[in-house]
Order: structure tokens, then C-alpha cells, then sequence
């Protein structure tokens, strides 16, 4: 269940927060670009990676996106 998705001003880039059935979290980093029609696509696959909280997520994905950390109220 995706619990937040952050995205740039231009929407061309964003982040999913998400909680899995086992109760681990997850995060994944999609791109979307106009020569694949808008169809958002993964850019490192971050997904597999697990952690115990929303929190810990967050700032995993703080720390592995930079453009995350620019966003006002990521």
C-alpha cells in the first residue's frame, strides 16, 4: 500500500513511500519521461530494500534521492 508519493514541481520524477502485507516498509524512485508516453518507470529499485518504520523509510530515501531533500515538506 503506498502510503506517500513525492514528486518534483515539474512531475517528472518521484517517490513512493509504501508499506508491505509483512509490515516492512519500502520506497521506490520512478522517472517519467515524454519519449516513454508518461508512463512512470523505476530508476534504481530501491523496493527490495526493507525497513521497520514510515520514518526510517523516509529518510532512507532522503538519503538515497537527492532531489528528495529539495522538495518543501519532504
Amino acid at each position: 500500500m503506498v502510503l506517500a508519493s513525492l514528486q518534483t514541481a515539474e512531475a517528472d520524477r518521484c517517490v513512493d513511500i509504501f508499506r508491505r502485507p509483512d509490515g516492512t516498509f519500502g520506497f521506490e524512485e520512478f522517472r517519467r519521461d515524454p519519449e516513454d508516453m508518461g508512463v512512470w518507470t523505476p530508476v534504481l529499485y530501491f523496493s527490495g530494500l526493507e525497513y521497520p518504520s514510515e520514518t526510517e523509510t523516509l529518510a532512507a530515501a532522503r538519503s538515497a534521492v537527492p532531489w528528495l531533500a529539495l522538495l518543501p515538506d519532504s
